[in-house]
């Protein structure tokens, strides 16, 4: 792979992770729910926007860590991948946890285009993974848990 398509390659990935082209972009999905519907799971519906949101920045910092922290401890699937509760304790703690996947998200599409980083490399805490991998682990899950986000909301009258 040469230069220019090495460029390439993380300009798409970048873009992919940031959003706006086959869907709404994630600042726009996390912004705007009203506080009393945060809580609330539509009928038929297993999770409610907080827990959708905490996952998506929960499983986001998890993939991350693994991906490029100094240590890394794993937790354990499900139960510390989702809050223990449907809604959010207050509005702080929402507001913290979409500014935590926010800011999450946008490390991850530095660390896409940041040439020092071999995105063929395997991460540190990894066996067979790359930097790649996990990227594109990331926008995959955020893509789908954005689109129930999205859903849940409409079933709510909660999108614009």
């Amino acid at each position: 792979m040469n230069t220019d398509q090495l460029t390439s390659l993380r300009n798409h990935l970048a873009a992919l992770l940031e959003g706006g082209h086959a869907y709404a972009r994630p600042e726009t999905i996390v912004a705007g729910i009203p506080a009393d519907v945060r809580g609330t799971r539509p009928n038929g519906v297993d999770h409610s926007p907080w827990e959708l949101l905490e996952h998506l920045r929960i499983a986001q910092r998890d993939m991350l860590d693994f991906s490029v922290a100094p240590t890394y401890e794993e937790i354990a699937w499900p139960k510390d991948y989702w809050p223990a509760t449907p809604a959010p304790p207050n509005d702080e703690t929402w507001d913290e946890s979409v500014a935590a996947f926010l800011s999450d998200l946008d490390v991850a599409r530095r660390l896409a285009v940041d040439e020092g980083v071999d995105l063929f490399a395997v991460v540190p805490h990894g066996t067979t993974q790359t930097y790649l991998r996990e990227l594109l682990l990331i926008a995959d899950h955020n893509a789908h848990h954005l689109g129930q986000l999205i859903l849940v909301r409409k079933l709510l009258k909660a999108w614009p």
